[in-house]
C-alpha cells in the first residue's frame, strides 16, 4: 500500500480509495450484519455474488462499474504540485523519466561553463590559462604592475652595477700574466659575481610576486587596483615578508652550499666539483616546493614559516607540474628580455669610449658609458618581464586552492556571483 497522495497503484487500493470506496453499503436484512461474514461484505445475501436475493435495500446500487474494471469512477484527482527538482533547478536538475542530469530548458549535457568574472576562469587552470592570465593582469593593470616591478629592477640594477663596478676594478691587466692562484682568484671573483646576480634575481622575483600578489588576487575578482591601495595592503606585512625573504636566501645557499662545503674544507677541487651539481639539483628542488610562499603569505596573511609550509603543503603531489610550467615561464621571460636588452646592449657598445673596438680589447667593460646605458636595458627588461613570472606564481598557488580547496565557491561570492555553485535541488543529498 502507498500512502503517498494523488495515486495509488492498480490493483491495490489505497485507503479510502478503489473499487469498495465508490459503493455504498450493504444494507442488512433485518440483522445488524449481513450474515455469512463479520463486516456485512462477505457473499452472503445482498452481496455483489448474490444480487438476487434479499430485500431490495440490501442489493447493490444500479450504478454499478462495468465487470473487470479495476478502478471505480472516483472523482477528479486533484492536481498534484510537480517535484521540487523540476519547479526550482533554474537550470540543472534531474531529467523526470530516467534520473539522468539534463540542461533547462533545453538540451542534455555537462555542467555550465565556469564563471569567469577577471583574468581566469573560476575552475582548475590549463597551462594556456594561466598565462594567459599573467598577460592579462599586466595588460589590464599596467599602472599598478610596471610601477611595482619598476622600483625593484631599477634597485637591483643599481646594485648589480656597483657590484660589477668593484669586480672590473680588481681585474688584472688584459696582458698580464697571470699566476695559478690569480687565475683561481679571478675564477672565485667572477663566481660571486654571477652568484650575487643570480640571488639579486631572486630577490627580485620575491619581492615583485609578494608586492604584486594582491593585485593579481584583484584582476581574478576583476576588480581595478591603485598603486595606493597596493602600498596599503602590503605596508603591514612588511616585517614578515623581510623575514620570508631572508628564509629563502638562506635556504637557496644552504641548498647550493652544503653540498660543496666539504670539498671547499677538504680543499678538493674534484670533490668540490662534484658538489656543485648535487648543489643545484637541491636549489631546484627548494625553489619548486616553496615558490608558493610570497602569494600566500600576502593573501593568507599568516607568518613567514607559516607561508612555508603551506606552500610546500599546496606544491606535494604537483611537484613536476608546478616545475614544468615555472620553468617554461623562464624561458619565456629570457627570451623576451633577450629581445629588449639586445638593442640596449648595441647601443651602449657604440657609446663606449672606443666603439666597436673597445668590445675587443676588453675597454668597453670598464666603461661606465657601457655599463649605464646595459643597466638602463636591463631595467626596462626586468620592469616588463618579471610581472609575467610573478603573476604565473601567483595564479599557480590560486589554481592549486581551486583545485583541492574549492577556492573558486569564495572567489566567486568575493566577485558578486550570487548563487555561484550553489547545488540545486537534484544536486542536494535526496534531490
Amino acid at each position: 500500500m502507498n500512502d503517498s497522495p494523488g495515486w495509488a497503484a492498480p490493483g491495490s487500493p489505497s485507503d479510502g480509495q478503489g473499487p469498495d470506496a465508490a459503493r455504498p453499503a450493504a444494507q442488512p436484512s433485518g440483522s445488524a450484519a449481513d450474515p455469512g461474514t463479520a463486516d456485512g461484505t462477505g457473499s452472503g445475501p445482498g452481496s455483489a455474488a448474490d444480487p438476487g436475493t434479499g430485500t431490495p435495500g440490501g442489493k447493490w446500487s444500479a450504478a454499478q462499474p462495468p465487470a473487470g474494471q479495476w478502478s471505480s469512477p472516483a472523482p477528479a484527482r486533484t492536481p498534484q504540485p510537480a517535484p521540487p527538482a523540476q519547479q526550482q533547478a533554474p537550470g540543472w536538475g534531474t531529467h523526470p523519466a530516467s534520473g539522468t542530469p539534463y540542461q533547462y530548458p533545453g538540451g542534455w549535457g555537462g555542467p555550465p561553463p565556469a564563471a569567469k568574472p577577471g583574468v581566469i576562469p573560476l575552475r582548475p587552470l590549463g597551462l594556456g590559462e594561466i598565462l594567459d592570465g599573467a598577460v592579462g593582469t599586466l595588460r589590464g593593470h599596467w599602472r599598478s604592475v610596471l610601477s611595482v616591478s619598476l622600483v625593484v629592477a631599477a634597485l637591483s640594477q643599481l646594485a648589480l652595477l656597483l657590484v660589477e663596478r668593484a669586480w672590473l676594478d680588481r681585474l688584472p691587466v688584459a696582458d698580464e700574466d697571470l699566476t695559478p692562484s690569480q687565475a683561481l682568484g679571478v675564477m672565485g671573483n667572477t663566481a660571486l659575481v654571477y652568484a650575487f646576480q643570480y640571488y639579486l634575481e631572486i630577490l627580485g622575483l620575491i619581492l615583485v610576486t609578494a608586492l604584486l600578489a594582491p593585485v593579481v588576487s584583484r584582476a581574478v575578482l576583476g576588480q581595478a587596483s591603485t598603486v595606493s591601495g597596493t602600498l596599503k595592503a602590503v605596508r603591514p606585512l612588511a616585517p614578515r615578508m623581510l623575514a620570508l625573504i631572508a628564509l629563502l636566501l638562506l635556504g637557496a645557499v644552504a641548498a647550493v652550499g652544503l653540498p660543496t662545503l666539504p670539498g671547499i674544507l677538504a680543499g678538493s677541487a674534484a670533490l668540490t666539483a662534484l658538489g656543485i651539481p648535487v648543489g643545484f639539483l637541491l636549489l631546484a628542488w627548494f625553489y619548486v616546493t616553496f615558490v608558493l610562499a610570497p602569494p600566500a603569505l600576502m593573501l593568507e596573511r599568516g607568518t613567514a614559516v607559516a607561508a612555508l609550509k603551506r606552500s610546500a603543503k599546496l606544491v606535494k603531489g604537483s611537484w613536476w607540474r608546478i616545475c614544468g610550467i615555472s620553468l617554461l615561464t623562464w624561458l619565456i621571460r629570457a627570451i623576451t628580455s633577450m629581445v629588449i636588452v639586445t638593442p640596449f646592449a648595441g647601443i651602449a657598445l657604440f657609446a663606449a669610449p672606443g666603439g666597436i673596438s673597445s668590445l675587443f680589447n676588453g675597454s668597453a667593460a670598464t666603461s661606465w658609458t657601457f655599463l649605464i646605458i646595459s643597466a638602463i636595458g636591463g631595467v626596462v627588461g626586468a620592469t616588463v618581464t618579471v610581472p609575467m613570472q610573478t603573476g604565473v606564481t601567483t595564479l599557480l598557488y590560486i589554481d592549486q586552492r581551486i583545485r583541492r580547496e574549492a577556492l573558486d565557491l569564495e572567489l566567486a561570492r568575493a566577485a558578486g556571483l550570487d548563487g555561484y555553485g550553489t547545488p540545486t535541488a537534484a544536486e542536494r543529498p535526496g534531490g
